[in-house]
């Protein structure tokens, strides 16, 4: 299993990704050769060694010509990518891409995704930075993705609609798609771009630490600025993972939070349990008990990360009401999986994938199964089919 680690320290961006395989082996030429066969001819893709904070690393630089516009239309690049002579790993990892940017920028302006016009992440050099990065990754014949938690900023940044919250809402709501991993810095820096992001939130099988790795090479990609006390480049390390049945030797940290409850009703839980998960934790629950006195109860549980562990104890003990709680540190082997869309008359639903099965998004269904009038069982056992070509 090949495996690609991208340890976001400092942000990401489709630049800085795509110098980071380069700087890792992949072979430039072979990257552009693939590139080559977009029909667009109004750029010029090179790389080039620099330096970042005292550290070696490669920059990749697209020029594009100045009188070409600077947005398109999601539609139009759909098409581009359908019609060029691309492996189909590279084109399958493009369209992945862009059709999480329509979703996240359609969501944002109330527009159908099909009807998005890209304008910073429709430009030449931003098509070039996505199509690379999946060329790059073909070249080094990486079948697994991993990512760490990335780097936002703060402040503002300017935009194609003006001055706009830093991170950026197309960053945002690219991140809460996935539920992925992210903290901020005092940086007023853009250092996660919508294009570095939707990279990593549509290609990466997992977010995390690195896996257990026979490390083969790493690479270091660079941004345009070079930061004062921190390297401003993206590290990727590539390797072949090591893999040992379904309980790896290393697993996660977790944290199990737990209350006892006879005073609240099932509404009150039901609501516990989701904000819970709307605060990041991995899962929540509740178990019926009987307390002293015979009086019936529940236990509301929650597993988190040790570094949520504060906030979601507080979310658990602001919900329920309860005088106080109890942790328990354990560890967590969470299995692979990757998440996919499948379409069930023309409605689009999430699935997840691993081990050669497939679950069902439960929202996503059911909002198909009340705009289409059928029976919510119906709709699950259709995507459960479209999904056997995909797994």
């Amino acid at each position: 299993m090949r495996t690609a680690w991208f340890h976001c320290f400092a942000g990401t961006a489709g630049d800085m990704t795509l110098a980071s395989l380069v700087d890792a082996g992949a072979d430039p030429k072979g990257v552009a050769e693939i590139v080559a066969q977009l029909p667009i001819d109004s750029y010029a893709l090179s790389f080039e060694s620099t330096m970042r904070c005292g550290l070696a690393a490669t920059r990749a630089i697209v020029a594009v010509d100045q009188h070409h516009h600077d947005h398109t239309a999601y539609a139009a690049i759909r098409e581009m990518l359908a019609v060029a002579d691309l492996p189909d790993r590279v084109r399958d990892r493009a369209q992945k891409a862009f059709w999480l940017l329509a979703e996240v920028e359609g969501a944002m302006h109330n527009v159908d995704p099909a009807e998005v016009e890209f304008h910073e992440v429709g430009s030449i050099d931003a098509i070039v930075d996505i199509v690379g990065v999946c060329a790059a990754l073909e070249v080094l014949g990486i079948d697994r993705i991993v990512c760490s938690a990335i780097t936002v900023g703060q402040g503002t940044v300017h935009a194609a609609h003006g001055e706009l919250p830093n991170p950026a809402p197309a960053v945002m709501a690219l991140l809460a798609k996935r539920a992925a991993p992210s903290h901020g810095i005092a940086d007023a820096r853009e250092l996660a771009t919508p294009t570095g992001v939707a990279l990593m939130t549509a290609l990466a099988d997992e977010f995390g630490p690195m896996p257990a790795m026979n490390v083969a090479s790493v690479g270091y990609g660079a941004g345009s600025a070079d930061i004062d006390g921190r390297p401003n480049v993206v590290q990727v390390v590539v390797g072949s993972e090591v893999v040992s049945g379904a309980m790896p030797e290393q697993g996660q940290p977790a944290v199990v939070l737990e209350v006892n409850v006879d005073d609240v009703t099932g509404e009150v839980i039901s609501h516990t349990i989701a904000a819970l998960l709307g605060a990041g934790a991995f899962d929540a629950w509740a178990t019926p008990i009987v307390m002293k006195k015979g009086r019936p109860a529940h236990t509301v549980h929650a597993l988190c990360d040790a570094a949520a562990a504060d906030a979601i104890g507080a979310g658990l003990l602001r919900e329920t009401g309860s005088l106080g709680l109890r942790g328990t540190t354990l560890m967590r082997w969470p299995q692979r999986r990757d998440e996919s869309t499948v379409q069930v008359h023309g409605h689009t639903i999430r699935v997840k994938l691993s081990a050669g099965r497939a679950k069902v998004e439960h929202d996503d269904a059911v909002a198909a199964a009340a705009a289409l009038g059928m029976p919510l069982r119906e709709v699950i056992a259709q995507a459960e089919r479209a999904s056997l070509t995909i797994i």
